[in-house]
């Protein structure tokens, strides 16, 4: 069963969408308001924010500087293989650092060409946020796309204390 709740944060309401397991919930997608490709709620989807309440507090601790890393567990299924492996790839940027684009390829083993790749699967990932791919930034370390927008983006990496220089 599809399950979704919102969630105030400092970036607007987050969407979050789970599938229901026998442990709780796992996260499908955490949306951000006007992102690309952001989640929209479907008919027959369950609004259950209490299956929520783990994910949505440490959002909560996260916004407010005191929680580094994310214990949640994602929904199997989603996305190509690549992309999974650029995913997991992401998960592995430490709070606070940034790695650029062409580093991303090389750990998933497509240096070179490999990097547009990189770049098309991490603007595909549909957890914003709680998987990291606001800490990847241009070689020159400049703030290169984000489906939540460049100021997001920008938000997050400061509130990390690794804001890129532009």
């Amino acid at each position: 069963m599809t399950m979704y709740a919102t969630v105030d944060s400092p970036l607007g309401e987050l969407l979050l969408v789970g599938e229901e397991t026998t442990d709780g919930v796992a996260l499908a997608s955490l949306s951000l308001p006007g992102q690309k490709g952001a989640a929209v709620v479907r008919e027959g989807w369950v609004h259950a924010p209490e299956a929520f309440a783990g994910i949505a507090a440490q959002l909560r601790e996260y916004f407010a500087g005191r929680l580094t890393r994310f214990d949640i567990v994602y929904a199997d299924g989603v996305g190509t293989d690549f992309q999974r492996r650029v995913w997991a790839a992401l998960d592995t940027v430490p709070y606070g650092e940034t790695v650029s684009y062409g580093q991303i390829a090389e750990r998933v083993g497509t240096p070179g060409a490999g990097v547009r790749a990189v770049g098309t699967a991490i603007g595909r990932n549909p957890l914003l946020v709680v998987r990291p791919c606001h800490r990847v930034i241009g070689a020159d370390g400049a703030l290169r796309g984000y489906a939540g927008g460049l100021e997001r983006k920008e938000r997050l990496l400061g509130l990390e204390g690794a804001l890129a220089v532009r």
